[in-house]
Order: C-alpha cells, then sequence, then structure tokens
C-alpha cells in the first residue's frame, strides 16, 4: 500500500478541528497514526487477495517444471553429444560454485535496487531470461551447431561446449531466482500472507514437478506434433519454453512494488510524522511548511540528500562479505540447518534413478546396451522416475497440510518432523531396498522438499518481523543498519549451492567406491544430524 499525497491530505482532519481536540482525542490520534506504520516505518501492506498469491506463485510452477525437464533429459542430452566422463562433475560443479559466490551479490544488489519497476522483478526478469537461453542451448545445441558447421570433427566439439553452457547458464538462474522471488514476495505481503505465499510457492513447485516428470515419461517422437521438427528435444524445449514465459508473465504482474526511492521518502516521512505527534503536533508541521516540502521531495525525477546517500552507500564485495560473517547467530545457525537439509536431500535426489536401477533392480549400466542386466537397469530407471514423480506430488499434497499443522505444532514441529520423516525413510530404503516400499517412501521426499522450500524462509519473515518490532522502540535508529530481505534470502540460497559443491567434491568418490547405496545411508545420517541441529540450534520466535 502506498501513500499518496492525495490520500494523506484527505485522512487529516481540518486545522480547526485540529485546534480544538483535547489530549484524550489527541492519544487516539497518535493510536490511530501509528497504527498505520508498520515496525520500520513504512505503510502497513494491505492483505493481497488469494488470486494475487496464486498468480505470484505460479512462477515455481514454471521453474520447476524446467528443473524436471532437466533432470528427465540432460543425460541423455549430454550423452548424445559425447561429453566425455571426465567432464561430467565438471558441467555439475561449476553453476553452483558461481551461484555460491554471487548470489549474495546479487541479493544485496537488488536490496538497493531503484528501479521504477521495483527491487526484484527485474532480477527476477533478467535470471528467467538465462534460464530460457540456457535451456535452449542444452536442448538444442547439437542442431544449433550442425547448421552453422560441417567438420564432424569440429562439429562433436563446439556441440559439446554449446551444450555444457546451456546446463550451466540454466543451473545458475534457476538456483539464482529463487531468492528474488522470495524477497519479492516478503517485500509487497503483510505477515499473514507471507505465510499463505511459502505455502503457495511449495504447492506450484510440487505441481509444476510432477508435470515436468510426465513429461519426460512421454514418448514424443510418436506423437503427431513431433513429425515437423528434428527431434523430441525441440518438442521438450518449445512445451517447457511456453510454460515457463507464461508462468513468468503471470508472476510479473501479480503484484506491483514500490519503487526503493518512493518507499525510502514514504517511510521518512512517516516516522517523522510519528515524532511530530510525539512532541509537537502536526499543525505546526504543516505551518512550517513540512508536508508541502516532503511531498515535493517524493515527486518523480527529484532525490533528496537521504536517498542519494543511500544510493551511494551500495555495498561492496568486501562489506558484503563483512555483512555475512558478521550476520546475527540465529540466521548463522538457520543457514546451517539448511545446508544439513538440502545435503541430506541432493544426495539422495542426485543418485536416486541410478539407485533403483543397479540396487533395487539389480541392473548395470556398464552391461552390453541389449544385455538383460542393462534392460533391467534402464526399467528401474524408469521406474525411478515415477518415484521422483510421486515425490512432487506429496511435496504439493503436504504444502497444503501444512497449514493445517502449523496451529498445532508450530515451525519447530514442521522443521523437526520433515527431517525426522525423510532421515527415516531414506534409511530405511538403504537398508532393505524393495520396490514397492521404495516407492511409498518417495512420499517422503515430498516432505523434506516442501519443508526446504517454506519453513527456512518462513522462519526469516520471523527474524525480519521481531527486528522491525523492536525498531519501532528506537525511530532514530529504524534506517540504520537494517538487514535487508534479499540479502538474508540469499544467504539462505547460498546454501543450496555449498550442498551441490560438497557433494560433487565428496560423494562422487563415495559412490565410485561403495556404489549408490552410499547416497542414500549418507543421505539418511545428514538428515538425521539435521534433525538434531534444528531442535536445538534454530532459533524459534514464540
Amino acid at each position: 500500500m502506498t501513500l499518496m499525497k492525495e490520500s494523506f491530505h484527505g485522512a487529516l482532519p481540518p486545522t480547526s478541528e485540529m485546534a480544538s481536540v483535547d489530549t484524550d482525542s489527541t492519544r487516539k490520534k497518535e493510536e490511530a497514526l501509528q497504527q498505520t506504520v508498520t515496525r520500520t516505518g513504512a505503510v502497513v501492506l494491505k492483505k493481497r487477495a488469494v488470486g494475487r498469491l496464486v498468480m505470484h506463485s505460479m512462477v515455481m510452477f514454471g521453474r520447476e517444471f524446467c528443473y524436471a525437464v532437466e533432470a528427465a533429459f540432460v543425460t541423455p542430452v549430454l550423452l548424445s553429444v559425447g561429453l566425455p566422463k571426465n567432464l561430467y562433475s565438471l558441467v555439475w560443479l561449476i553453476s553452483p560454485i558461481l551461484g555460491f559466490m554471487l548470489q549474495p551479490v546479487v541479493g544485496s544488489a537488488s536490496d538497493h535496487c531503484t528501479c521504477s519497476w521495483g527491487r526484484r522483478r527485474p532480477y527476477i526478469l533478467g535470471l528467467g531470461i538465462i534460464m530460457l537461453l540456457g535451456m535452449a542451448l542444452y536442448l538444442n545445441g547439437d542442431m544449433m551447431i550442425s547448421a552453422f558447421i560441417d567438420e564432424a570433427d569440429k562439429q562433436q566439439t563446439w556441440a559439446i561446449v554449446v551444450t555444457m553452457l546451456g546446463v550451466v547458464l540454466f543451473d545458475f538462474a534457476a538456483d539464482f531466482i529463487d531468492g528474488p522471488i522470495k524477497a519479492y514476495l516478503f517485500d509487497v505481503c503483510c505477515h499473514q500472507d507471507k505465510e499463505k505465499g511459502l505455502h503457495y510457492h511449495a504447492l506450484f513447485t510440487g505441481l509444476g514437478g510432477a508435470l515436468g516428470y510426465l513429461t519426460g515419461a512421454i514418448d514424443w517422437g510418436l506423437i503427431l506434433l513431433g513429425y515437423p521438427l528434428a527431434s523430441e528435444f525441440q518438442i521438450i524445449f518449445l512445451l517447457a519454453a511456453l510454460v515457463f514465459v507464461i508462468c513468468l508473465a503471470v508472476h510479473l504482474h501479480s503484484i506491483p512494488e514500490v519503487p526503493l526511492r518512493y518507499e525510502n521518502e514514504e517511510r521518512k516521512f512517516l516516522l517523522e510524522m510519528t515524532k511530530s505527534y510525539k512532541y509537537s503536533s502536526i499543525e505546526s508541521e504543516i505551518r512550517n511548511g513540512y508536508l508541502k516540502a516532503t511531498f515535493a521531495a517524493s515527486k518523480p525525477g527529484k532525490c533528496t540528500a537521504t536517498s542519494h546517500t543511500e544510493d551511494q552507500r551500495r555495498m561492496t564485495l568486501k562489506s558484503l562479505l563483512k555483512t555475512l560473517i558478521s550476520m546475527p547467530s540465529h540466521y548463522r545457525y538457520l543457514c546451517v540447518s539448511h545446508l544439513f537439509g538440502w545435503m541430506a536431500f541432493l544426495s539422495n535426489m542426485l543418485f536416486f534413478t541410478d539407485f533403483m536401477g543397479q540396487v533395487v533392480y539389480q541392473g548395470s549400466p556398464y552391461a552390453p546396451r541389449n544385455s538383460t542386466l542393462y534392460l533391467t537397469y534402464r526399467t528401474g530407471v524408469e521406474m525411478g522416475c515415477w518415484g521422483l514423480c510421486i515425490n512432487a506430488i506429496s511435496s504439493s499434497v503436504y504444502s497444503y497440510l501444512q497449514k493445517i499443522l502449523l496451529p498445532y505444532i508450530g515451525l519447530k514441529g514442521l522443521y523437526f518432523t520433515g527431517y525426522l520423516l525423510f532421515g527415516l525413510g531414506t534409511g530405511i530404503i538403504g537398508l532393505f531396498p524393495n520396490v514397492y516400499s521404495t516407492l511409498a517412501l518417495c512420499s517422503l521426499f515430498g516432505v523434506m522438499s516442501s519443508t526446504l522450500y517454506t519453513v527456512p524462509f518462513h522462519l526469516i519473515a520471523e527474524y525480519h518481523r521481531e527486528e522491525e518490532s523492536l525498531k519501532l522502540q528506537d525511530l532514530e535508529q529504524s534506517g540504520e543498519n537494517e538487514r535487508g530481505k534479499g540479502i538474508d534470502c540469499a544467504a539462505l540460497t547460498c546454501m543450496v549451492q555449498l550442498a551441490q559443491i560438497i557433494l560433487g567434491v565428496g560423494l562422487g568418490l563415495l559412490v565410485s567406491v561403495a556404489g549408490s547405496v552410499v547416497t542414500v545411508i549418507s543421505a539418511s545420517m545428514v538428515a538425521l544430524i539435521g534433525c538434531c541441529f534444528v531442535a536445538f540450534c534454530v532459533r524459534y520466535v514464540e
């Protein structure tokens, strides 16, 4: 809700009435004015319609749909262009390393962005375009290179380069975009709507993943639409790109943002007005011309000294690292617990289809292509894809159940339950591999997925809400040393990239030595350790 000049003047009583109010009336007006100001001095955000929150969550559907398509097709694509095995780890490590280094930088930059379209949406749009570019390169790179280069050796070399670049760009942008999306939600919604929005995000994440995995299970070569095109990968790209563009457009038009320079002027004005009520009167401020000067300074094209100073105070990399290192301990503990969660979840998910093929179905990916062992392995991989689909559907269902469970067990109960169920489920799968029990326990993966996408960001919102209430007690310092939502969401999202780096460096060696069963057992152990950390180290706002 943006405070306009006309609406504020319309809310003020005539000067004669203001001069005649008694002490009790003045106290009531003071309380009423403070109720329109948030704990940091900004106007209280109005409740958003459910339709607006659903529109805001649509981008998660498109993002997860594209993620699932990548999970289903990226390995066949890399194999089809002839990528050497020694470059596999490089493909999966470049993106998380870049994301871990640059995610906080972009999060801080979005906190200080003065674009007239808002702080977060320009970054969301840019990252969305990079996602589309990366998807186009890794699904169509081979065909694009063959159209420009005739020599066979050069074709293969450039096809590998372009496909690797596409995978890196897509993973980088798809991981990156989550932070600005969450910060966008926190900026434009009141606390109750933040809770609803996070649950809708998890719901549409699960639905998008389920439909994406189902898309990967369809044999597009038998569909009429596939005949005019060179390969099924083009069909998949056109479908995924169309879904993502529609979802991104709906998301960007869901809830308008207030540009940072207007928000700063509005906050300053309301804080000054609140202090004026305490020590003098609005009537004297009107006579002194304060209101006129303030509103004139907030007009487009003009910038006050305050906003100019804030623009000059953008973070350098050095000050950014200092901010991350000096973050409050409860933020740091939350990041560590999030790291444990993603290490456990990714350890299981990255090798799950291989686990199904080699351990559950007793097949072998190294056997001759037409042998029984290899065909058995392929059957296990396909069944693993159905398990991942069950995980996505379970994530959507549990995201709805979270809203019902939250009043009864709280955030601590939800966080602890997600880690515990995942740890026990993966432990049972690793110790007693069976087709039917494994597929049934895949539903617990969805519980963990929904937990990771909602509860940590819910706690970030609670921490900011608590800090805002404390700052209300000292209005003079409300604009100083204020932690931005963007950098905190980015720090939390960085744990996903850090988990990928740790697993890419260490888990690959373990798999080559002990087989893919070690990934499931490792996931169980890390999740149970994280469960203890969540119970005893993470702080929850009462």
